[in-house]
């Protein structure tokens, strides 16, 4: 049926590294009121400043046609310089906001370094050509690599492409970025889960149906505010020792039901 103005047209995309980059504020808001980060802009810039309670962290959202659009840089700390990571405009937010989860969870990383690679391995990753390093996706479009160059020595380069000067979008981790933060990156880049979009085929860098698969429901509108309130909820419990209990959110539904494109 038609959407309404009570009802939103959401497509659900697979691959999600091919799903555009998505709605900033899935990363901005929950930063702002489940973790405390401060916010500043000037109403005359595109641009989004927010900045971790203890000031050590900073996120920096603005529109760069030659460059990267998100910046995440975080200040040294005792045992650790300090590092930075950078994502492309159409880096979907599911996979930047795996990162702010995973920097702003009170509880501490369980275990060893965690290695990157890992997440994908278990995905079917295999390595590229001969004389290549790193892993690439089943579909061909998507190159992890850990490389170093005069200029970034010793960095993560994750890119997505459509063939020889396609780019789609670049992540990069400088060698200090802690591990467990590339590879909250990479195992959401690995989730086979299909992530959501309202603004349909507009925010997708190709219809090409042998790459992206889309199926679609029409849904109440308030079901995808409700998506993001309860995702700050969940967020905001983290920091409580003892979370009171949750009521349940009202979440877009799975698109079992839908129709392909």
């Amino acid at each position: 049926m038609p959407s309404t103005a009570e009802t939103v047209e959401v497509d659900y995309i697979t691959p999600r590294h091919l799903a555009g980059g998505g709605d900033p504020a899935w990363i901005t808001v929950p930063l702002h009121r489940a973790s405390g980060w401060s916010h500043g802009n000037d109403p005359l810039m595109p641009r989004v400043l927010l900045s971790s309670p203890d000031q050590k962290a900073l996120l920096r959202l603005e529109p760069d046609p030659e460059g990267q659009w998100w910046t995440l840089q975080h200040a040294a700390e005792p045992g650790r310089p300090a590092w930075y990571a950078s994502f492309g405009a159409r880096t979907p937010v599911e996979l930047i906001a795996a990162v702010t989860d995973a920097l702003t969870d009170p509880a501490p990383p369980e275990g060893e370094s965690p290695d990157p690679f890992e997440p994908l391995r278990q995905t079917a990753w295999s390595a590229p050509a001969i004389g290549a390093d790193g892993l690439v996706s089943p579909d061909g479009t998507v190159y992890v690599q850990w490389q170093g160059t005069p200029e970034e020595p010793d960095t993560w380069f994750v890119t997505a492409t459509l063939g020889p000067n396609r780019p789609v979008w670049q992540a990069l981790f400088d060698a200090h970025t802690p591990p467990h933060l590339v590879a909250a990156f990479t195992t959401a880049l690995a989730d086979r889960k299909p992530v959501y979009r309202t603004a349909g085929a507009r925010s997708l860098p190709t219809l090409n149906p042998h790459l992206v698969t889309r199926r679609y429901l029409d849904i109440p509108a308030v079901y995808v505010a409700a998506a993001l309130e309860g995702r700050v909820r969940s967020l905001a419990a983290r920091h409580s020792a003892t979370p009171a209990a949750l009521p349940p959110s009202r979440q877009a539904p799975a698109p079992q039901h839908g129709h392909s494109r």
